[in-house]
This record gives structure tokens, sequence and C-alpha cells, in this order.
């Protein structure tokens, strides 16, 4: 089943040098762009993290350090990476976790104001845990009735989690063929900041969902607590979840002076 389209979507996956989504960095990613007509356009890109690409995550994906040497670094690429997907929604797997906050991260540190609040995610691993509970190789097995071949490749991935999506939808009649839709159904939980620092209560109002404020309001925290803010502005938190912080902030702000 082909995918209904109101926008292009498009479906990536990045290779990194961890899994820590504000210290690491990116090492290979790949995008195929899924346009509305049917037509798709695909693009990789080694990426040169200038950092060390520690033994046991090469093991992982087999991109070295030497691979990536003379390759362009993520700054270089940034604005071929957002000409591509800006406008767009994003699906992966486990995207919604990892690989959507730590692009944002890359995009925010190479200067490019990108925004999350209109794209529109499908997280593809989430709708295959809620039926299936297994691995994208597995996924790909049982949906496709295929192997994958040269797993933990940023291109091979991606396609691979396209070609499942469409056999969800062919296998599953009570997923609806809307990418809004499977957004809604392929998210655990709404957070505000995409990496689970700032959730939303019943009432949709912003909670910290870390560290001994969780659960309470984030703009009563930082009206009772106003140093809190800088702490976190100074901590080891993503850049987009210090950004989503600053956004809570002067909005409480302005509705104070207005």
């Amino acid at each position: 089943m082909e995918l209904k389209l109101t926008r292009p979507i498009c479906f990536f996956d990045l290779e990194t040098t961890g899994t820590n989504i504000s210290k690491d960095r990116i090492v290979e990613i790949a995008v195929l762009k899924v346009f509305p007509n049917g037509n798709k356009e695909s693009h990789t890109w080694l990426v040169n993290p200038e950092r060390d690409i520690p033994a046991e995550v090469v093991a992982i994906h087999g991109i070295s350090n030497e691979k990536v040497a003379n390759e362009p670094t993520f700054n270089e690429l940034a604005p071929k990476v957002h000409e591509l997907i800006k406008g767009c929604d994003l699906a992966g797997y486990n995207s919604n976790r990892f690989d959507i906050p730590l692009l944002v991260e890359e995009l925010l540190r190479a200067g490019i104001d990108f925004e999350m609040k209109n794209v529109v995610a499908v997280d593809v691993q989430t709708i295959f845990h809620k039926k299936e509970q297994r691995t994208l190789s597995a996924a790909y097995q049982f949906y496709c009735g295929k192997d994958l071949e040269d797993a933990h490749s940023a291109e091979a991935d991606t396609e691979a989690t396209y070609e499942v999506l469409k056999s969800q939808l062919d296998k599953y009649e009570d997923l609806e063929n809307d990418v809004k839709w499977l957004s809604n159904y392929s998210s655990r939980k709404k957070f505000a900041d995409f990496a689970g620092f700032i959730s939303y209560d019943k009432k949709g109002k912003e909670v910290f969902s870390f560290g001994k404020y969780r659960g309470k309001h984030v703009e009563q925290v930082l009206e009772d607590e106003p140093g809190y803010f800088g702490w976190v502005q100074n901590a080891d938190f993503p850049l987009y979840t210090k950004r989503v912080l600053t956004a809570i902030k002067l909005r409480k702000l302005n509705n104070k002076l207005s």
C-alpha cells in the first residue's frame, strides 16, 4: 500500500558516534524523500564528526575514523540537509527518541533554526512494537519477507523502514493511511522537546519529566525557582530542550506583560 500524503515525508536514519543526544555526532545520514505523487529522492552522506568514533561503535556500523577523515563536517552539510527536509514530515525507526532529537541538535549547532512545532513525525518502530515487539531486521523479514542485508548501514536501514511502513499499512486494517494519524499512533508519549525532558499533562500544560521537579508545571517551577532556568541552560541538556524551556519562560513573561 502506498502512503497517502498531503506533503512530502522524509524517512531518515543516522549512524553516530554514540547514543548521547547532547554530546554525540552524526557520521552518516541517509534521507529518502517521498512525494505525494509517489516520486522518491534519496541522498546519503558520510560525515566527519570532528571527534573520535569509539571502537565499540565502529564495530556496530562499520564506519571508522579513517573512512570519514576526508568527508564534509555536518556544519558543511547542514544547509543541504535542511533544504531537503524543510516543509516535510519526518519518519524513521526509533526516530522520535533518537534520530530526530539528535538531528535537530546538529542543525541548531550549525546555526540553522529548525522548528519541530509543525512537523508530523511517524516512528515505525513504535508501530512495530505495538503490533509485534521485534527489531528492524525482524520487522523487515516479518512484513516484507526479506533479509535485511547490510544492517546498520544508514541507507539500507532507511529503505527498509520505508518498506516496512508500507507493509504495515497492508497488514493492519486498523492503521489509517494518514501521516498525522500514524504520527499519533506511533507516539509513546507527547513531549514538548522530543528528547523527553519536558512533557505534557492531561490538560496540555508543560511539565518536567525528570529530576526533583518531575511532574511539576514548568511555568510554576520557573516562577518559584528562577535559578533553575539558568541551571538547565548551563547544564548538559540538548539545545532543543533549552530552546523549548526559553520559549516557555518568554511566553510566561509576555502573558504577565499583556
